[in-house]
């Protein structure tokens, strides 16, 4: 019997799914190449079924003998292994960024006389739609807290964007890239609420105005229209007992995880220009902290990441690494390492040293300061998030202000034009 695979990575089965199986059953014995989480993230968000979920699915339709992991985009691997009389998919990946696939897969047949058989794309549904249908109904607080550890397993690099009100946490669940050279579509994975952006978007001075209850109620507003997972700036996070009721607070809202940092005293927001007069705290009471957390939380899928100073505080590289392994002793699910130094090399020095460590977590990198550094550097260096963490406020700002100049200048209002984006537009993307 004729071999035929079949490369899948959906896990909203419909009948455009079907029919691309069906035409693979009339040609022979099916086997389907099952896009892995990290795979899928290089076109899509993360599938709301985890890989074994899918499997599942898959191995119960009709006509599939049997479903193989498929860990990249690229099919090579698994078509030199099986060497096919036929791949069977449908036409929409003649355009976009899957169409070098598409090419490479075509060449590989042809070495053994194999053939790329094409059905018509099903018109009126896909994957894409159906995922979108369902952000806009909305998500739950269990799936939507769990889907960061997902991210971690799935991606080298977990791609995170501030976001401080309503409209700007759209904008980070909605931005797309499409990059058709590097073969895929870029989104951002989580959202990143800020206690200094969150006060600066108030008009406060300081972050420790803005008390819990308005922090509270930035974060509802956010997780109303978002389904992306999202990391809170816990600040000092407070006293130990105060802590622990911020981590029942937000995880049972469906936040992802909590960032509190080494430090104590009253902070102030460094975007007015003001200092910043904090003292390191000390590693035994820190770490006393990040246990009471621990201990407070009630699912496994939440997590406690410590924000070491160090470096900020000019204490030193030895200091750093010190903090960090006492914080993974007392159980933190992961670091934020801080540097204002722009080479970005006391934190490429940092993470060149831990990676000796015996056990590591993951680490957040905040590229403020030292933002010649791509992604792709900040992978290899070993980090496992990214944080664009006031970017969007920073950038809307001067915009504001210009127009607010603008009009006291003409005297009237501006043309539609002028503007960056009709109103029109803005509501159209508000959820209905």
């Amino acid at each position: 019997m004729k071999k035929v695979y079949v490369g899948m990575g959906t896990d909203l089965i419909h009948h455009g799914h079907i029919n691309i199986i069906e035409k693979a059953r009339e040609l022979g014995e099916v086997t389907v190449g099952l896009l892995s989480d990290e795979a899928v993230t290089k076109f899509s968000r993360i599938p709301f079924l985890t890989y074994e979920e899918r499997k599942r699915i898959l191995e119960n339709i009709k006509g599939v003998k049997e479903v193989i992991p498929q860990p990249q985009l690229d099919y090579e691997e698994n078509l030199r292994k099986l060497k096919p009389d036929y791949v069977v998919h449908g036409t929409d990946w003649r355009q976009g960024p899957q169409k070098h696939i598409r090419a490479k897969v075509i060449t590989l047949l042809q070495e053994w006389g194999g053939e790329l058989i094409e059905p018509e794309y099903t018109k009126g549904i896909s994957g894409t739609q159906l995922a979108q249908a369902l952000s806009e109904i909305g998500t739950t607080p269990d799936i939507r807290r769990r889907l960061l550890r997902r991210l971690l397993d799935a991606k080298d690099l977990v791609r995170v964007l501030e976001a401080h009100n309503g409209i700007s946490g759209l904008i980070v669940e909605d931005a797309r890239y499409e990059d058709e050279d590097a073969g895929e579509i870029r989104e951002f994975d989580a959202l990143w609420i800020s206690s200094l952006t969150d006060s600066t978007a108030k008009g406060k001075p300081d972050t420790e105005y803005v008390d819990r209850t308005s922090r509270l109620q930035t974060i509802d507003d956010i997780i109303d229209i978002t389904t992306k997972p999202i990391i809170l700036d816990g600040d000092t996070g407070g006293p130990a007992e105060h802590f622990s009721m911020l981590v029942k607070n937000i995880e049972r809202l469906g936040v992802s995880a909590v960032v509190i940092e080494d430090k104590t005293g009253m902070k102030r927001n460094s975007l007015f220009g003001t200092e910043v007069t904090q003292q390191l705290e000390d590693i035994d009471i820190f770490c006393e902290k990040i246990r009471a957390g621990k201990k407070a939380q009630v699912t496994e899928d939440f997590m406690i990441f410590s924000r070491i100073e160090s470096l900020i505080a000019n204490v030193g590289m030895e200091d750093a690494l010190k903090r960090a392994k006492a914080y993974i002793d007392a159980g933190t699910d992961g670091i934020m390492i801080h540097s204002r130094e722009k080479d970005g090399k006391e934190i490429l020095e940092f993470m060149k040293a831990y990676q000796d460590f015996e056990y590591k977590v993951p680490v957040i990198s905040v590229p403020s300061s030292y933002n010649h550094l791509t992604e792709d550097e900040l992978s290899e260096a070993g980090f496992s998030i990214v944080i664009y963490a006031n970017h969007l406020l920073r950038s809307a700002f001067p915009a504001m202000q210009n127009t607010a100049q603008s009009i006291l200048k003409n005297k009237r209002s501006l043309e539609a034009d002028d503007l960056c984006m009709p109103i029109k537009d803005i509501l159209n993307i508000l959820p209905h």
